[in-house]
């Protein structure tokens, strides 16, 4: 597919992405329902509609794999709703896969990659088409006993799920109710929203009334095990009349069936004086909404500028600076306010477009939630994924990045930690595995977490794999935190054999260098037969931060100030060695130490000082003191992209902007400290 990717198409693209994201999450909950045998018409109704859109979208852009696909999803569906064909777990997996096909077509189609054959799929569906109910008892419209008026006005879809509602022993009720015209679209809604909590609305009707210019009349067709009288509490309007049309043919304590009962019907008490006469309502255009879809391209060009403000404002302050001292002291102090009332609207104007460009990570969860159900029931296993969090907010191009790694570790969860149901059985576990993904803040950082109950991480196993590959030797004697951290070494897989998920050795060393990318942190931490756990710990954001300026071997760098614990001034005395690490007495524990020339190679001019700062910074539980020569102060930065060549230098996240139009390089602190804490092992 070579479309041109044109503004209108990316439109489409973005919205055929919104469809797709919905329709996989109706998708998890119908096969929920299903699980426990009761499923929501209103939920297939509405996985119904959402094919049906996007086929029309696809075809008016000219999508024909897209359109096709989801023309033939929208006929299972349709049999599905219509009960022609029944909702078992091999249509489910249908549904599934033809729906991640949906997908990777609309993807494929913003990346203007090549066609997918989508044949397979087409066979599959019409394969589920071709397959029947069971045999069961016939029974008839004509059997129910309702009256012809009501049967006359129902759709083949209506007739369906009246016949459902008697199967299930449910009464038929209609309810005819009189709105008023200004009102009755609201009315209405929270009448049917009621009454669905009671059952299931079959049908909604408008039905002729006595006062056409003030109000509008309609009859709904309601089934529900509620008796009459609760019926009737729920509507609480005067002016309905309720009938009860038949019930479910039950047996009786003696083996014989009970008839349907006679209509019973409550008539109003006064219809003449029950409906206010509506006001005249003007027309209007105007739309319900007030959300507008972003491309994320335009906050990126928005931060850019909010960025290039904030460094004239720097500029600005530092003029004001210098002619103060220049004996300008009333034209710096009216150019000093003028910039303080900048720095206060730069404020807002920030934070505005922060809060823009921030999304839950629940959007997150939902693209997990569907690589569970699909890779456990490849591995034939049993998983229960538990989401905690879903409400906690991070940047959307950090979501996007951390989308891959997040994925990996769920998957490997799957294949390497959770048991299949019969070792979990003989080890006295539920036979279902639970994946705990759960999010939440921690001071200026979002921490992510993904805890299993599977068979945990086997140390030995781990150091035997090591050996074979010549990371460590015999001698080596690590820890046992030393030892899972080389899970994340190149090449590493503890996997004897190789499938489509693992065993490979391109994992996890993706998945912390992926994290590092975004200057984020993982650790993990696993008990044998009972489970591991995977902690991420990232920044809020990346965009504008505010930064610690801070001088090594006279050069300048930038430090992200939410990774900054404290400062403090030592001398050289004060500083140890441990096993080859630097190290100082920071009040009840040790702090490693690290030089930045060491770090990066540099030369110190004239020598070793005396005295010497340390800025002791942190990311999660991790602690390092950092020597540098001198603090410049707090500025706030805007991080830029080094672009692909400087893209694999450690300890460097990105580059920035001065006020005074230097530029320097902002350091990684989760790099560094992932780094020196490797070297220190």
């Amino acid at each position: 597919m070579t479309q041109p990717i044109g503004k209108a198409v990316k439109e489409f693209l973005a919205e055929a992405e919104e469809i797709v994201d919905q329709l996989n999450l109706d998708l998890l909950s119908l096969g929920d329902c299903a699980d426990v045998g009761d499923c929501n018409p209103d939920l297939i109704n509405s996985i119904f509609r959402g094919a049906h859109s996007l086929k029309g979208l696809a075809g008016m852009f000219g999508f024909a794999e897209i359109s096709e696909l989801a023309h033939n999803l929208e006929n299972l569906l349709d049999s599905l709703r219509l009960g022609k064909i029944p909702l078992v777990a091999g249509t489910l997996n249908v549904m599934f896969d033809s729906m991640e096909l949906l997908g990777n077509l609309v993807r494929g189609a913003g990346e203007g990659g090549g066609t997918i054959d989508i044949s397979p799929a087409v066979q599959r569906i019409n394969g589920c088409l071709n397959a029947r109910p069971a045999a069961a008892a016939e029974l008839q419209l004509s059997d129910l006993g309702l009256p012809d008026k009501v049967l006359n006005t129902l759709t083949e879809y209506e007739e369906h799920r009246l016949l459902e509602n008697f199967r299930k022993g449910r009464n038929i009720y209609s309810i005819l109710v009189s709105f008023s015209i200004a009102t009755f679209d609201q009315d209405l809604g929270e009448l049917t929203d009621m009454l669905k909590q009671a059952g299931e609305v079959i049908s909604t009707l408008p039905s002729a009334g006595g006062n056409l210019e003030a109000a509008i009349d309609f009859e709904l067709l309601v089934g529900s095990q509620q008796g009459l009288d609760e019926i009737i509490a729920i509507v609480n309007r005067d002016t309905a009349v309720v009938t009860l049309l038949g019930a479910a043919k039950r047996e009786t304590a003696g083996g014989k069936p009970v008839a349907p009962a006679a209509p019973v019907s409550t008539e109003p008490a006064d219809q003449t004086t029950s409906t206010a006469v509506a006001a005249d309502i003007s027309p209007t255009a105007k739309s319900i909404s007030r959300t507008v879809r972003v491309d994320i391209g335009k906050l990126d060009e928005l931060m850019n500028i909010v960025g290039e403000l904030v460094l004239s404002h720097s500029t600005i302050s530092s003029i004001s600076s210098r002619l103060r001292l220049d004996g300008f002291s009333t034209l710096a102090l009216e150019l000093g306010k003028a910039a303080k009332n900048l720095e206060r609207r730069l404020t807002e104007l920030q934070k505005g477009v922060m809060e823009i460009r921030m999304i839950p990570v629940g959007q997150l969860y939902e693209k997990m939630s569907r690589i569970v159900r699909k890779v456990s029931r490849e591995q034939g296993k049993k998983v229960d994924l538990r989401l905690f969090g879903a409400d906690t907010e991070l940047d959307k191009l950090i979501i996007e990045d951390i989308s891959d790694p997040l994925m990996h570790i769920i998957r490997n969860a799957i294949d390497h930690a959770i048991e299949p149901p019969e070792e979990r059985r003989n080890a006295g576990k539920d036979e279902k595995g639970c994946i705990k993904l759960s999010s939440y803040h921690k001071g200026n950082h979002v921490v992510i977490e993904i805890e299993d109950d599977g068979r945990g991480i086997d140390r030995e196993k781990v150091r035997r794999k090591a050996l074979e590959r010549k990371f460590i030797s015999e001698t080596d004697n690590l820890s046992d935190h030393e030892l899972l951290e080389l899970i994340f070494l190149p090449g590493f897989s503890t996997s004897d054999t190789v499938s489509e998920i693992s065993g490979r050795g391109v994992g996890m060393d993706v998945v912390k260098n992926n994290l590092t990318a975004v200057s984020g942190i993982v650790d993990v931490e696993s008990t044998p037969g009972v489970g591991s756990r995977f902690i991420i710990t990232l920044p809020i954001t990346l965009a504008i931060i505010k930064a610690l300026i801070i001088q090594s071997c006279a050069r300048t760098y930038a430090l992200p100030i939410t990774s900054v614990m404290e400062s403090l001034m030592i001398r050289q005395h004060d500083i140890m060695t441990v096993e080859k690490q630097e190290v100082i007495q920071l009040r009840e524990s040790t702090l490693p130490l690290l030089r930045l020339s060491g770090y990066f190679g540099l030369q110190q001019a004239g020598g070793t000082p005396d005295e010497f700062y340390v800025v002791v910074v942190g990311v999660a539980e991790k602690r390092l003191g950092i020597i540098v020569d001198d603090l410049l102060g707090q500025q706030d930065i805007v991080i830029k992209a080094m672009g692909e060549t400087f893209k694999g230098i450690r300890g460097i996240s990105g580059a920035a902007d001065l006020g005074d139009q230097r530029t320097i390089l902002v350091l990684d602190v989760g790099g560094i400290i992932n780094e020196s804490m490797r070297g220190s092992a």
